[in-house]
């Protein structure tokens, strides 16, 4: 049992590890923030899913090294962003940018679910209405059918 919570606890825990190597922290604190600030924010163009600080990718890593070079060259976290962006396109962020080139992008989920709610609301209204109760004739009808149930 002991084992099984220590597991779910490295589980939970191990959210939080980045991929960062040591030999890449720079000594600066101020400046290692900054650097972490954009990194988890530029996706790693391997992963895809990932950003750069949470991959393993030797891709990331050169990322990673890339940004805080930048930062000791005295580049702004703006400047940083848009080399970045100018040098791998726009993808490289993990929240893009909102723009004439992106309003689908954005735009999409909300289109989707109002032609959904549309959509449903269409259909719940050509629904045939099913009758709540009989009118006397099916009553009839049915305690009839019922009774020669009943007798057979």
């Amino acid at each position: 049992m002991r084992f099984v919570l220590a597991l779910l606890a490295a589980l939970l825990f191990s959210g939080s590890v980045f991929a960062v190597q040591p030999d890449e922290v720079l000594k600066d604190p101020g400046l290692e923030k900054r650097a972490r600030e954009i990194s988890s924010g530029l996706r790693c163009l391997v992963c895809q899913n990932q950003s750069i600080d949470d991959s393993d990718a030797q891709l990331a890593k050169d990322l990673r090294i890339l940004v805080r070079e930048r930062l000791v060259a005295g580049d702004t976290d703006g400047q940083v962003r848009d080399f970045l962006v100018q040098r791998y396109g726009e993808f490289v962020l993990l929240k893009p940018t909102f723009g004439a080139h992106t309003l689908l992008l954005w735009l999409t989920p909300t289109l989707v679910l109002v032609l959904g709610g549309i959509g449903a609301y269409a259909a719940m209204r050509r629904r045939p209405r099913v009758a709540t109760a009989l009118d006397a004739e099916e009553q009839k009808a049915l305690d009839d059918l019922l009774k020669r149930d009943q007798s057979a």
